[in-house]
């Protein structure tokens, strides 16, 4: 019997969380070997295991993944949340798009100079309210269907409620006139598998907090 997942990075959210929340919500448990220094993700180089010479890296089915979309694309395939057809992957494609476009502005604000985060979140939140929450509402709104693609539980909806949650965290009231959003939010978050995953307790992580970032970016250099 083949072990479980192992997942390489930093012991916060980053670019791996993502990777935990599409897990979870397949069910699949997982282990975590959380990066400490700059030494331990040097060593991971030096051994050969990071293609790329970075992280995340998920270890799995005999594989050593890198590169996030990567991982996310054989995960939902290997557990039936990537569509039916190849269109149907298309649509979850667009979405993911545009879904980690937003959320990489929000990952990256931690590191925006004191001067300019005001501008920075400004623009964040005009963004969330006039392009991309639009969006994705639209499409909820055309089929009105429970789910963003082809009637049925795709990584698209577990990304875009992942994605949701971010959101409330950043501004909760930038989500009050996405009526169809939040109804797959709370969806989403009552499955069995995702509602254990945002128990206390669950490999979810927090937001990051200043002792995060610095460990951050003395393991990565930043």
């Amino acid at each position: 019997m083949a072990g479980k997942p192992k997942l390489y990075y930093f012991n916060g959210r980053g670019r791996m969380e993502c990777v935990r929340w599409l897990l979870a919500a397949a069910g699949v448990e997982f282990e975590e070997v959380f990066l400490q220094t700059a030494e331990d993700l040097d060593k991971l180089k030096n051994d050969g295991h990071l293609m790329f010479q970075q992280v995340p890296m998920v270890e799995m089915d005999g594989m050593k993944l890198v590169q996030t979309r990567a991982i996310l694309n054989y995960i939902a395939t290997k557990y039936n949340l990537y569509g039916k057809d190849i269109k149907e992957r298309a649509l979850i494609d667009m979405y993911f798009e545009g879904m980690a476009d937003l959320s990489e502005m929000i990952m990256l604000l931690p590191l925006c100079p004191p001067d300019q985060k005001d501008a920075k979140v400004a623009q964040i939140k005009e963004k969330i309210k006039n392009r991309y929450l639009p969006a994705f509402e639209k499409v909820l709104k055309s089929h009105g269907q429970d789910y963003l693609v082809g009637n049925r539980l795709s990584r698209a909806d577990i990304h875009m409620v992942e994605l949701i949650y971010y959101v409330d965290e950043f501004d909760p009231s930038l989500l009050t006139t996405f009526p169809l959003l939040k109804a797959l939010k709370t969806r989403i978050s009552n499955l069995p598998t995702v509602k254990k995953f945002l128990q206390p307790g669950s490999p979810r992580k927090p937001p990051m907090n200043e002792k995060m970032l610095e460990q951050a970016k003395k393991i990565f250099r930043i």
